[in-house]
């Protein structure tokens, strides 16, 4: 059954928070995160190949703990939509977010009437109609976090609109691609990368939306915190996981 949204309430609080992508597709993995004490995971479906019976242990896994699941689905069809969140994710993280029209249809896929038409459905995510639906319907509609990812330069000279769509609850920053739109793949602390990152900070700061990071290099962390920023995302487990165990053998190895 879908409980109350942890991130979200810290969100509204103004509580700093912090998450990884999860990009090995085990319930083991999203354990891990959760018994690390992260406050939310992000489920990629984007990059990572992953079967829905997975997905949905993955984020049981994530609800034994009370830690918050999202899924960053591959692409903004509704019927992806619809079945990420009636496995009982808590919301989703939406790719290259470039336009307001698209971003409507988002919100309208991932929410019941009256914010929405998502199909209907008494299955994992509502108890399986133990409860009245209808009531579980204002409750989903309520608890559902849409992320928008902001990934291209056309994104950020859209960030006004995207911001002025009702249901948007977070703004998560993509840099990496960013960086491949401004003609500079990878290369994510040059200037014109990062000043797209504040601007789409700034924006969101102005519309109230809270805008999460992903601080790579050295002082960047301590440099969003003094811009206001409260959410961050810390990378991947899978990244995190093959520096650990590189770092663990090297150390070992004598010249």
């Amino acid at each position: 059954m879908l409980k109350a949204n942890l991130l979200k309430q810290k969100l509204t609080q103004g509580q700093q928070v912090f998450g990884l992508f999860c990009s090995i597709p085990s319930p083991v993995a999203v354990e891990l995160i959760g018994e690390a004490d992260y406050d939310f995971v992000i489920i990629d479906m984007e990059h990572v190949l992953l079967n829905p019976e997975t997905l949905e242990n993955m984020i049981r896994a994530a609800d034994a703990l009370g830690l918050t699941a999202l899924v960053r689905v591959p692409d903004d069809d509704s019927k992806t939509i619809l079945r990420v969140l009636d496995a009982g994710a808590h919301g989703i993280v939406i790719p290259n977010v470039e336009d307001a029209d698209s971003l409507h249809r988002i919100v309208r896929a991932s929410k019941y009437h009256p914010d929405g038409e998502r199909s209907l459905n008494g299955g994992r995510a509502g108890a399986f109609g133990k409860h009245s639906l209808v009531e579980y319907m204002a409750f989903a509609n309520q608890e559902t976090l849409i992320v928008p990812m902001i990934e291209s330069l056309r994104g950020v000279s859209a960030i006004a609109e995207l911001l002025a769509v009702d249901g948007v609850d977070m703004v998560l920053e993509g840099a990496a691609d960013l960086s491949q739109s401004c003609g500079v793949p990878w290369q994510i602390s040059t200037p014109v990368v990062q000043e797209a990152l504040v601007k789409v900070q700034q924006a969101c700061q102005q519309a109230g939306v809270p805008y999460c990071a992903i601080p790579r290099a050295d002082g960047e962390f301590e440099r969003w915190q003094a811009r206001g920023v409260h959410s961050f995302v810390l990378g991947d487990e899978r990244g995190i996981a093959f520096r650990a165990l590189q770092a663990r053998r090297n150390s070992l190895i004598k010249n």
